[in-house]
């Protein structure tokens, strides 16, 4: 019997019916891409009144999809936390409303290890145990993965996270939003080398992370300490390549470091990556080349599955494995805390 799964965390509206040998039987994303481009970042007031409209016709579209109805429905599964607090609110009580009127047990979901388990849904076979690595708008966190839901957190940003560092360069090259697309794209014809930019607690002896300082460069090499206007700037289109190519090079070196580093400590042999900057490409084939070069197993997750979906809140098929079922009583665990 099918399970409904129901993702908002930040600016997507998604809802997933999987069957309990985890085929995705139905599936809907709405993406706030419209909404929120003019303030050239996710708006949590925007956000949350765009769930508010979005969240029963999404969830209308799964069970479409599905072509079954709500009484099939085994149980209801919610990403209660990280996020932002509106947007999760909106998920949190439409699963709590549709779990008390067709009486179906409530299943929690950690949105980041959710992001992880997207990883084994594109495998056969079990990629348990292993180190986990998550990177997305919101998040850059390291974990040592014992099962899927059995996660030891190692590390993670002490304050920007790396997909907020890509947003924030693309806004200052003026590159729309997201500017993290935008920004990897004009890499590929840049010079990696052209400036020499940070490489934060890449050398440090933990699994933490920080990109302030690099974004902070990059807005130091287009104007200058104490300059605030950047739409008075002229870049040329080779300069903008360069600095985009630059930094995306230093970002990735630090995150790829600190996985191969993680692994090796902690004696792993695989290592899966999920969250929306995974879909980046020039991570991709870094990762790929040091686990050639290290020779551990490398596993991320599908395009498709990178970005916020409802797919991958599958692993509540973990949890019910385990008889692990939330009360009508839980509630939101918002925020960008580390050690989630």
């Amino acid at each position: 019997m099918p399970i409904l799964t129901i993702e908002s965390t930040c600016d997507e509206t998604a809802a997933a019916v999987i069957s309990e040998s985890g085929t995705v039987l139905g599936d809907c994303i709405a993406t706030q891409e419209a909404l929120h481009e003019k303030f050239r970042g996710v708006v949590p007031e925007v956000a949350a009144r765009a769930h508010l409209e979005r969240i029963l016709p999404v969830i209308d579209s799964a069970l479409n999809q599905a072509n079954i109805t709500h009484r099939e429905i085994t149980a209801i599964a919610v990403a209660d936390r990280p996020g932002l607090a509106g947007s999760l609110l909106v998920g949190l009580v439409a699963a709590k409303t549709l779990a008390v009127a067709w009486e179906k047990p409530l299943v929690a979901v950690n949105h980041l290890h959710a992001h992880l388990y997207a990883c084994q849904l594109a495998n056969d076979c079990n990629i348990y145990p292993c180190i986990g690595l998550v990177v997305s708008g919101g998040h850059t966190s390291l974990y040592h993965c014992h099962d899927p839901i059995d996660l030891t957190y190692l590390g993670g940003t002490i304050d920007d996270a790396v997909g907020e560092a890509f947003d924030k360069v693309g806004a200052m090259l003026q590159l729309g939003f997201p500017g993290g697309p935008a920004v990897s794209k004009l890499a590929e014809r840049g010079d990696r080398n052209a400036f020499d930019f940070p490489r934060s607690l890449i050398k440090a002896d933990n699994f933490d992370f920080s990109f302030s300082g690099l974004k902070t460069a990059v807005r130091y090499a287009i104007v200058g300490p104490g300059h605030q206007d950047f739409s008075k700037v002229e870049i040329a289109p080779q300069t903008k390549a360069d600095l985009c190519a630059s930094f995306e090079t230093a970002a990735v070196d630090v995150l790829v470091s600190k996985a191969a580093r993680a692994v090796k400590q902690l004696q792993c042999k695989r290592l899966i990556v999920g969250g929306g900057v995974a879909a980046n490409g020039y991570l991709r084939d870094q990762l790929k080349h040091r686990a050639a070069v290290d020779g551990f197993e490398l596993n991320i997750a599908p395009m498709k599955l990178c970005t916020d979906n409802a797919v991958m809140g599958a692993i509540a098929l973990e949890k019910i494995k385990r008889n692990d079922f939330a009360s009508l009583e839980l509630d939101i665990t918002p925020g960008l805390q580390r050690g989630f």
